[in-house]
């Protein structure tokens, strides 16, 4: 792994940008705009993939594998994630020939530099407010430019650029890099303390939310109702700060939430009411979409046209996404991989799956986390879901930490009958469907590679006999 170094110089042009790691969402996205930008571009990863194939479509020069002859002679700046190694060639090749070697969020920092950003900032919930405000802008008849970290599924992109002066992103507070952006709009979904072995402490993440929001140039959107946030927004010196949630103070108050299926809501502002309807389920929507609302009133819309404007959002790749239904049972997508996540997740299904049941089929995110939250995960699964299957870590860029693995989360539930870990994939989807049955939901949850089980688990479904439920 390389941690961004934000002190190195940005370049004043780039002619030629050379991405390590090309394949990924936010990558992939980011060189396209590159491309819409009229700047060459290369790039590499470790497979090959769809995001490889649609830039190769445009024009890009990339390649499956990292090897030092993936970079070609005229390019100044390299591009890179913090997943890479030190020891990978590319990386190493630019070092020696002395280009520009910058952090996405370095590049991204180059290509919106001069407009008016909001940048959308907290430990869940980002990806879906980014993708209600995006979405919500279009319908209003503004075309910003943005960047989301996941695929908002009515425009079937994470990242796109547009004609107006307006940027939106999702800003990623994991290493810090929110901090780089010039942002006149700060979005702080929630404040719940994470990615210690970036910031070190939960006291040093609370004053990065602090140092990102105040540096806000026009305005300071946060939860009114998040005890992180209100931590946070309790220091801020910021003129213009605006609240959202459920708080009876909130400057956006959602009430009246009605969560049994598609999520209703009423949002009050300045004494107006105004009524609202999700396509997607979740009380936290309704909250999520008070969020963008309040963002959308800080640029000038009004209520009613900026509620309306949050309804069209049908949501984002990897968020409650119905991937099929075999034998009665509906195989569902969640990218949710933090307690706090995952009970939201879960508890939005609750809503929908009637006299069905849920099984989670988790997959622990990187070793740190697992061995840090592994009884967090437990509890959580334990109350939220009928059964879990637990699958081993997705370390991600972290190596293997020794006695890690998904059984410490299996082995912290208290009823060992509600939990199974199977490291095997194909055992583990054929435990799933010996488990499920007719009106049940499965949901794998996880922000690696999970959701690769869910074609094994389909078929597993389609080939068994239902059973009666849970094996003990």
């Amino acid at each position: 792994m390389i941690r961004p170094d934000l002190t190195l110089p940005i370049p004043d042009e780039i002619t030629a940008a050379h991405f390590i790691g090309i394949g990924g969402s936010g990558m992939s996205g980011l060189a396209g705009m590159f491309l819409d930008a009229g700047i060459r571009v290369s790039g590499s990863d470790r497979a090959d993939s769809a995001a490889l194939r649609a830039l190769a479509a445009r024009g890009a020069d990339v390649h499956v594998g990292h090897d030092a002859a993936n970079l070609p002679d005229d390019v100044d700046t390299v591009v890179h994630t913090g997943a890479i190694w030190p020891e990978n060639p590319e990386f190493l090749l630019a070092k020696e020939r002395g280009l520009h070697v910058i952090h996405r969020s370095q590049a991204l920092h180059w290509l919106i530099r001069g407009r008016r950003l909001v940048s959308v900032a907290g430990a869940h919930g980002k990806t879906t407010s980014t993708g209600m405000i995006v979405t919500a802008m279009k319908a209003l008849g503004d075309d910003p430019t943005f960047v989301n970290g996941g695929v908002i599924a009515a425009l079937g992109v994470s990242s796109g650029t547009g004609s107006d002066d307006l940027v939106v992103i999702e800003a990623d507070e994991s290493d810090g890099t929110f901090l780089l952006y010039d942002t006149a709009v700060a979005l702080i979904t929630n404040v719940d303390p994470d990615h210690l072995d970036h910031w070190g402490s939960g006291d040093a993440f609370y004053a990065g939310f602090a140092r990102f929001a105040d540096a806000a140039t026009e305005a300071v959107v946060i939860s009114s109702d998040d005890a992180g946030a209100q931590r946070v927004r309790a220091g801020l010196t910021h003129a213009n700060v605006v609240t959202f949630g459920e708080a009876a103070d909130a400057d956006v108050r959602v009430h009246d939430i009605v969560a049994d299926g598609p999520v209703s809501f009423s949002l009050t502002h300045d004494g107006v009411t105004v009524s609202g309807r999700l396509t997607v389920p979740g009380a936290h929507n309704a909250v999520n979409a008070a969020g963008a609302v309040a963002v959308l009133l800080t640029l000038g819309h009004g209520l009613d046209a900026a509620v309306r404007a949050v309804e069209d959002f049908g949501g984002t790749v990897r968020r409650f996404e119905l991937h099929g239904t075999q034998r009665g049972v509906s195989v569902y997508d969640d990218y949710a991989h933090h307690p706090t996540e995952v009970a939201a997740a879960l508890a939005a299904a609750r809503t929908v799956v009637g006299d069905g049941r849920i099984i989670a089929v988790h997959q622990p995110h990187t070793y740190s986390r697992t061995q840090a939250m592994h009884r967090e995960f437990a509890e959580v699964l334990e109350s939220h879901a009928d059964h879990t299957v637990v699958l081993d870590v997705y370390g991600a860029r972290e190596d293997p930490v020794p006695g890690v693995t998904g059984a410490l989360v299996s082995e912290s539930f208290d009823d060992a009958d509600k939990v199974h870990f199977v490291a095997d994939w194909q055992e583990a989807a054929d435990y799933t469907a010996s488990v499920a049955r007719d009106g049940d939901y499965v949901i794998t949850l996880g922000c690696g590679n999970v959701y690769l089980i869910i074609p094994q688990v389909l078929e597993a479904l389609a080939a068994s006999a239902e059973t009666a439920g849970p094996r003990g």
